[in-house]
């Protein structure tokens, strides 16, 4: 009793201790759920009609289409202006096919299996025609090929995994296609039953061919606004507010975009610096014209482009080498010349020239042994039988090869950065004469008989040393200490513009980035600046960024933040403030020529006066007096019975128009045909609703946080 007596006592602390833990607990709860919903939300690429994508789905996507890529066009690598554009096909994709696959299912549209068979038996569909499952024969897609594949592979899974593994990239690579089949057809029966809610009848018909084919001649009677000093219109802030409420819709924006000041220096080679790369150039030059050795002098040198000692085409050539390389003569070397473009500096010799084979046609026997001389020796007896008439196939199968007829082209090595002596010692044996050979490599011989030779073109063999004309680390150092002051300097908006100035720098401005962009300032490696300038308040100056390839110091101002709605008066005044001088200055022309009846009267109210001919209400008339295209001045003439004056003063983009239509009449050679205008018509309509996945798009919730990641 005492124990609850004393408890009763400090009932009200307790309850304040009780009810502080439970708050404690609570907040606890919601800090873990808040900061695992953040996390989740840092780990997101984007959204669309609420489906979220993670940045690791997202990623397998890319990853997914850049291997596509790789295996359609023969590519190790891609750059990284490719791999943006891969990024941004892969997120329209995703997007489209998201949108498309929500509203399939509440029409009940679907791409069933039984269908996609029937694609795949076809064959007529473009996309397969990218496979490897065409018919080399009939040069059409073939099902069993496939049918066989997939076969194949399912059983090397359970019998063969490192032939399955070499199989893994093509089956990928069909999945990928069999997935853009079903979408595309899906995306295909949503168009077609849009299309057929689209009709036309021959009343319309008839309209639209004489809207396109009745000419109008008129004399017109012409004012353009450009007549009226600007200084001569006055406007209030209410003109800017009603306007900007009349056309409010065109104002409106979907996503949200930031404006921008920015200085970006580009640091470049010092006068220091291209002296030495001077001297050095003439050193290289120099040595190639006493003889010395090549391929030592382009190392020594640290030329872009090794020397092979292989003859290539002109076309594998740099741009700027290829162009020279024609005209030269052997044994001639260059003195040392800039090119603009790549920002280098280059010296070349022709060492030979010939006319060599692009293909080669040959049988090949690979001869080793315990030892090299053994080797040496089994080659020399395959040699003599060879020459001694022995059949080529015949012997390669005593050998474990087949030796059949083979064809070698310059691709497969003009463009090797290094070829080994091994190689080349290969190289020159296949291309440089027909008949049988014995040639000795590294570890062991190759037997080759060449039988044919063919696509001759002239090729060189030269020493190339191009070389950048690069900045120091003394250059770079000082570009970076006087940037960094300047930056240090320049807190504030005001103060970047005011400084650059003082220092040298020029300030560029940009209106409306997108986050949607790979760059800013069309500067590479500049993710980090995107993500300040969609995380900064109005008026912030970022820190001092280096980007580009590691030669450009950026800073930026974040001058306006235009969020997802309807712009602000302000950001749009001055396009508003434009159109509100036109209807004044349309106003005091009305007001000039009120009571006019006729062409002459309009001129003598200073108007300028034309014949105009072949005006249709299809085509907006262009008017030579104001230099505009004028659409409503086409219907109201296509309006206007010939012979009668148009009482009523037009009002254009560049003027001010009055008229009398001279004559009507149907352009020469026009005949009507209603099934083919019903047709057209058509056709206009089906372009007009192929639009409809920007509609889509629109009311999609689209949420593209893509650069907080790439």
């Amino acid at each position: 009793m005492a124990a609850l007596g004393t408890i009763r006592k400090r009932g009200v602390t307790l309850i304040v201790i009780i009810g502080l833990g439970l708050f404690a607990f609570i907040a606890e709860e919601a800090f873990r759920s808040c900061e695992a919903t953040s996390n989740e939300q840092r780990q997101q690429v984007g959204k669309v009609l609420g489906e979220k994508i993670s940045v690791q789905d997202f990623q397998t996507l890319v990853d997914e289409y850049q291997e596509v890529i790789k295996m359609t066009q023969g590519r190790d690598n891609l750059s990284e202006e490719e791999l943006n554009q891969v990024k941004d096909q892969v997120w329209n994709s995703y997007v489209n096919s998201i949108i498309m696959k929500k509203e399939a299912e509440k029409l009940g549209l679907t791409v069933t299996d039984a269908e996609l068979q029937n694609i795949l038996k076809e064959g007529t569909n473009p996309i397969l025609m990218q496979t490897p499952f065409v018919n080399q024969q009939t040069g059409r897609f073939d099902a069993s090929q496939l049918t066989k594949f997939i076969a194949d592979y399912k059983q090397a899974q359970k019998s063969n995994p490192q032939m399955a593994e070499q199989y893994k990239r093509i089956y990928d690579y069909w999945m990928f296609i069999e997935k853009t089949l079903r979408q595309q057809t899906l995306a295909q029966k949503y168009q077609n039953l849009l299309s057929h809610c689209l009709i036309s009848n021959p009343v319309s018909a008839k309209m639209a061919f004489n809207d396109q084919n009745e000419e109008n001649e008129v004399q017109l009677a012409t004012i353009a606004y450009s007549t009226i000093n600007d200084s001569k219109v006055t406007i209030s802030e209410a003109d800017i507010k009603a306007k900007y409420e009349e056309q409010k819709e065109m104002y409106r924006q979907y996503i949200e975009t930031r404006d921008i000041k920015y200085v970006d220096f580009q640091v470049t080679a010092s006068p220091a610096d291209r002296k030495a790369l001077v001297a050095s150039m003439n050193e290289a030059q120099k040595s190639l014209q006493e003889g010395a050795d090549p391929a030592q002098t382009v190392r020594k040198a640290q030329s872009q482009v090794t020397f092979t000692g292989v003859p290539v085409s002109s076309k594998v050539m740099p741009r700027d080498i290829a162009a020279k390389i024609d005209s030269m003569a052997v044994g001639q070397t260059t003195a040392p010349f800039e090119t603009a473009y790549d920002n280098t500096l280059n010296v070349v010799k022709l060492i030979s020239s010939a006319q060599l084979p692009d293909s080669v046609e040959y049988r090949l026997i690979q001869v080793g042994g315990e030892t090299v001389d053994q080797a040496r020796q089994r080659a020399d007896s395959i040699y003599n039988a060879l020459n001694g008439g022995a059949d080529f196939e015949a012997i390669a199968k005593k050998y474990g090869q087949e030796g059949k007829a083979q064809w070698f082209t310059s691709a497969m090595y003009e463009s090797a950065p290094t070829i080994d002596a091994d190689t080349k010692k290969y190289i020159e044996a296949l291309t440089q004469s027909e008949g049988l050979k014995n040639v000795e490599v590294t570890q062991g011989n190759i037997i080759l008989k060449v039988t044919a030779r063919k696509a001759f073109t002239t090729k060189y063999v030269a020493a190339i040393v191009k070389h950048t004309i690069d900045f120091s680390k003394a250059t770079y150092s000082a570009a970076y200490n006087k940037f960094s002051q300047f930056v240090s300097e320049s807190q504030t908006a005001d103060a970047l513009v005011n400084n650059a100035k003082k220092y040298g720098f020029k300030v560029s401005e940009r209106a409306d980035v997108a986050n949607s962009e790979h760059n800013v300032a069309g500067v590479r490696s500049t993710r980090e600046t995107m993500k300040w300038i969609f995380d900064a308040k109005a008026g912030e100056v970022s820190p001092l960024y280096e980007c580009g390839d590691n030669d450009h110091l950026l800073v930026v101002a974040l001058s306006g933040i235009h969020k997802e709605g309807y712009r602000d008066i302000a950001s749009v005044k001055d396009m508003i403030k434009s159109e509100v001088i036109r209807d004044k200055k349309y106003e005091q022309i009305a007001a000039k020529l009120k009571g006019v009846n006729s062409v002459d009267a309009a001129k003598a109210k200073g108007a300028q006066v034309t014949t105009v001919s072949q005006v249709t209400f299809a085509a907006p008339a262009f008017i030579q007096a104001t230099g505009a295209s004028e659409p409503a001045l086409s219907g109201a003439i296509a309006a206007t019975k010939a012979g009668q004056f148009c009482p009523r003063v037009i009002k254009g983009n560049g003027g001010a128009y009055m008229f009398k239509v001279v004559k009507k009449a149907q352009r020469g050679g026009a005949k009507f045909d209603a099934k083919a205008t019903e047709a057209q018509l058509r056709q206009q309509a089906l372009q007009a609703a192929s639009r409809f996945m920007n509609e889509l798009y629109l009311k999609a919730e689209v949420k593209d946080n893509r650069y907080l990641f790439f």
